[in-house]
């Protein structure tokens, strides 16, 4: 989406200023913070479309930011990471980022992967505005693809979007397998960079907040991917 507002943390100013005139070449609007609690004053102020983050800033790190907004918006958030090591990467799916990007990083791979997300974003609001009547219904649970929401015994069970979509895909498919690649392709599309580790995270994610006996369950088929499974 061009014209988007992109939010630009990272404690290094020359490291700010690079994005910025990468993000501004394709034609966005950048603001730039260097902190976590500036960061978090920007996206109240601003709301950004999209939000590079830095794990490692001064006041507030990047994983207390990306809680924080996780806790009341869906904005997408890619984590920046010098280290490129496993850990960061769950621990920053795990708590709500859309994607990540190993420092140094290519412009025109972190270019890539900003359009890709801001890409899957508009087209996750434009499929529910067309699926409006979309709902499913099993046994305490209610999937509502109109308003993104997820219901659990008549209480709200909040979850970002690729949760939902996640979640949705697999119960609109009742006790059928897909493999993580499938996943992948189907939920974040041919152009996401990241793994398959991916999948479970998220799958690890639902099935803590829909923790409960019931007649449905997100079930793992060992060796070939995951299903919901209805009985």
């Amino acid at each position: 989406m061009v014209n988007s507002k992109i939010l630009i943390v990272d404690d290094e100013e020359n490291i700010c200023e690079l994005i910025r005139l990468y993000v501004e070449k394709e034609g966005y609007k950048a603001i730039t913070a260097q902190d976590g609690q500036h960061a978090l004053e920007l996206f109240q102020a601003e709301q950004p479309d999209l939000i590079l983050l830095d794990i490692m800033l001064p006041v507030k790190d990047g994983w207390q930011v990306c809680r924080e907004i996780r806790a009341v918006s869906n904005v997408p958030i890619i984590m920046l990471t010098a280290k490129g090591e496993t850990f960061d990467k769950v621990l920053g799916l795990e708590l709500g980022a859309d994607d990540y990007v190993v420092k140094p990083f290519d412009s025109k791979e972190l270019v890539a992967r900003m359009k890709a997300v801001l890409r899957r974003c508009e087209n996750a609001n434009t499929n529910s505005v067309d699926d409006a009547a979309k709902e499913l219904r099993f046994d305490g649970l209610t999937i509502n693809q109109s308003t993104y929401e997820v219901y659990l015994e008549d209480k709200k069970v909040e979850m970002p979007p690729k949760e939902f979509e996640l979640l949705y895909f697999l119960a609109k498919n009742t006790n059928k397998v897909f493999t993580r690649d499938q996943l992948l392709d189907e939920i974040w599309g041919y152009e996401f960079f990241g793994d398959s580790r991916t999948v479970d995270v998220h799958i690890k994610r639902i099935r803590e907040k829909l923790e409960c006996e019931k007649t449905w369950q997100l079930k793992t088929v060992w060796g070939v991917g995951y299903k919901f499974e209805v009985s």
